[in-house]
């Protein structure tokens, strides 16, 4: 494995209204929920059965996985 651990960078999908998840890390990722808290486990799910696929292996017990987040919101300008 290339990294000691696995960045997964998530994004809101405004358009079709559900949260999805990709990583330069691990090939094949492409995951989407409706909420955060229904994405995470179908990124470690999705993981798991990549590194196996594509027989990933590492030294490690357990590989970490940093997911980060992104959605854009607004706030309206009382000064507008």
């Amino acid at each position: 494995m290339k990294h000691a651990s696995i960045i997964v960078r998530a994004a809101w999908d405004e358009e079709a209204r559900v949260w999805v998840a990709s990583s330069s890390d691990i090939d094949g990722l492409a995951v989407e929920a409706d909420t955060m808290e229904t994405l995470e486990p179908k990124i470690l799910a999705a993981i798991s059965d990549l590194l196996e696929l594509n027989e990933i292996s590492s030294d490690l017990r357990e590989i970490p996985v940093h997911v980060l987040s992104e959605h854009l919101s607004r706030v309206p300008n009382p000064h507008f």
